[in-house]
């Protein structure tokens, strides 16, 4: 199974400035395949057949020209990897897996993929040594953390070299011998769950229910980020403010301005290295505490949409939409990160070899977990949730895990049921099921249950 590493790597000042100029060739070699195919696909709109259009190539030689000579000094193995990344990556949008190649910038472009002729990694004296360069362009040794140490057996062809915000990281991927023949499919796994009884079904199933309060919660734990973690991002949230106001005063292209610049950039990467630290750790427990996880098919970017503008009975007036308040919601679910909490939790649990099934997130909060009544005022405030029907109180996070886990199983046991979704793990009712409903809430339907009545 192949598995991912990243080292932490100091390069001297020749080595970062080489480095930097190197990433720079990478990446307009990889702009200008994008504006070529741009402008490629526009003359065959106009003058060509319809349905003929260019076929990407790896080409990349008819960019070194008079109007760009530092090409001329760069390594051409960085040119042609840069175009090969660039054509792989446009056969995967063929194949539907991405989207189309787009420009980069030096934000979201701060990378070079270095194969067997750039690098080399020998144990040279019991200590393992990188050497970055050619006999040409040779950068010596590059200074790297060895948290991990490399195994002979298992040494990497290509590398790739990284830059976030002046930190230089080493990443490449290897085979950690683990056989990928052992593991069932969500098939697999749900046509044998589909054997257990309800109350094993129950013991089994660990219900995940993601929030802005409570992170993670399940049926019986809370995973929530500590006080001191907390503490400190309020610090850097008015230290982010002090110097987003000092940014709006100074020149812009000054060396203030730059070191402004910087800061900034550490105070975001210091806020998602803690984001990342606790979805790390949280996903970990879940998953070796776990035997199957369900979590919701949420829509995030569904959900931090911005508000839709409400017009007024006047031409070109409008009325309050609560636009301020739906921003800070908006900002509020992006920082806690309920996406990569759940791509951390797939492959955590594939390597396990644990099933991760999703079920319809609608009315998860206000359906109650001990009769089904479904009304919004079962959960009047963001904590608290009791039931207008039957009178069941509980924290409202925790009785939507419960709530979680029974449509989880109502839909397991229906024979209808079939996985959908792009990861196929998307549990999805057949024609007798209702698909936003548990047992529960189906038996209080047909008795009535789901009514406005208020318990006594």
């Amino acid at each position: 199974m192949l598995t991912g590493i990243r080292y932490k790597a100091t390069p001297t000042d020749h080595q970062a400035r080489t480095l930097a100029q190197w990433i720079g060739c990478a990446r307009m070699i990889w702009n200008a395949k994008c504006d070529e195919d741009r402008y490629l696909r526009a003359f065959a709109r106009k003058f060509l057949p319809v349905g003929t259009y260019p076929k990407p190539d790896k080409a990349y030689s008819q960019y070194k020209t008079e109007l760009t000579p530092w090409l001329k000094k760069c390594p051409s193995q960085i040119l042609r990897n840069s175009a090969t990344i660039w054509a792989q990556t446009y056969q995967d949008f063929f194949k539907g897996r991405c989207g189309r190649p787009q420009p980069k910038n030096r934000i979201r472009g701060n990378y070079i993929w270095l194969t067997r002729e750039l690098f080399q990694l020998v144990k040279e004296d019991g200590r393992w040594v990188l050497r970055i360069g050619t006999k040409k362009n040779d950068l010596g040794e590059l200074k790297v953390k060895w948290h991990r140490k490399p195994r002979a057996d298992r040494l990497p062809n290509s590398i790739w070299i990284r830059v976030e915000h002046g930190r230089w990281s080493v990443s490449f991927s290897y085979d950690d011998g683990k056989l990928d023949d052992n593991h069932l499919t969500n098939v697999e796994h749900l046509r044998w769950l589909r054997r257990c009884s309800v109350d094993q079904l129950e013991s089994l199933i660990t219900p995940l229910d993601r929030g802005v309060a409570r992170p993670v919660q399940t049926h019986d734990a809370t995973y929530t980020v500590d006080t001191t973690a907390l503490r400190k991002q309020r610090g850097r949230e008015k230290y982010l403010k002090r110097c987003q106001r000092k940014l709006a005063r100074q020149k812009k292209g000054s060396n203030r301005r730059k070191q402004t610049l910087a800061r900034v950039a550490r105070i975001h990467q210091k806020t998602a290295s803690a984001r990342d630290d606790f979805l790390h750790k949280t996903s970990r427990a879940v998953v070796d505490s776990a035997k199957v996880i369900v979590l919701e098919d949420l829509k995030l970017a569904n959900m931090t949409k911005r508000a839709a503008p409400v017009p007024g009975i006047a031409p070109g007036c409008w009325l309050a939409n609560g636009a301020r308040a739906k921003s800070g919601l908006n900002k509020a679910l992006l920082g806690v990160g309920l996406n990569r909490l759940e791509t951390y939790i797939d492959y955590k649990a594939y390597r396990q070899n644990k099933p991760v099934f999703k079920v319809n997130p609608v009315n998860t909060s206000r359906e109650c977990a001990a009769c089904g009544h479904t009304h919004p005022e079962n959960r009047r405030t963001q904590a608290t949730f009791r039931c207008l029907y039957c009178g069941h109180a509980d924290n409202a996070d925790r009785n939507a895990a419960l709530v979680i886990r029974q449509r989880a199983i109502c839909l397991i046991l229906h024979s209808g049921t079939e996985l959908a979704g792009s990861k196929k793990n998307v549990l999805r009712p057949g024609a007798n099921a209702n698909p936003r409903k548990t047992p529960a809430a189906q038996a209080a339907s047909a008795t009535g249950g789901s009514s406005k009545k208020k318990a006594a």
